[in-house]
């Protein structure tokens, strides 16, 4: 089976929204820290464009969470690869993940953080498909909804191809 990529969100697109969102996040944690978990692989090319443009001081850690293995399809089965490297007592979560599907692997993340007794827990993702959701998840900040395809690029894989692609772009399959 051989795959193609076709642009669905321009790099400028891209960039331009991540822009507003890191705008409205600074103007939301005004004379405040606030503590990014990235949820790898998938959003480390989006929460550091994200951080790049926060104005209010930023800390970091990285979580890898994992419900697709190298499907196209979550496989609904949730486990921890790699879990953070700093307790979350008292500090303004905010959760960064590249795409939100059925909620599944959100609702569980948040669940979990949420017993850390951080002081907030937010939820932002670069993209967002609302009507695969079986598990509701609150989220805070959506740079795009976007329809139920397979999208690549900007972090996301298949397969763990395609992540170094500047744009977001949908993996049309053929024979």
């Amino acid at each position: 089976m051989r795959e193609s990529v076709k642009v669905l969100l321009s790099e400028q697109e891209v960039d331009q929204r991540i822009a507003e969102i890191a705008k409205q996040i600074s103007d939301d944690y005004a004379g405040k820290e606030v503590h990014l978990i990235c949820v790898l692989k998938g959003a480390v090319f989006f929460m550091c464009e994200l951080a790049k443009r926060i104005t209010v001081p930023v800390t970091m850690d990285f979580m890898s969470v994992s419900s697709y293995g190298d499907g196209t399809k979550s496989s609904g089965v949730v486990k921890i690869v790699k879990d953070l490297d700093q307790p979350l007592d008292g500090k303004n979560v905010l959760i960064v993940e590249d795409i939100i599907d059925s909620g599944r692997t959100l609702s569980y993340l948040i669940d979990i953080l949420d017993k850390r007794n951080p002081a907030s827990l937010r939820l932002c993702t670069l993209l967002d498909k609302p009507e695969r959701r079986i598990a509701q998840v609150m989220v805070d900040y959506t740079c795009f909804n976007i329809p139920d395809e397979f999208v690549v690029g900007y972090g996301l894989d298949y397969a763990q191809r395609y992540r170094n692609l500047p744009f977001i772009g949908v993996v049309n399959f053929s024979e």
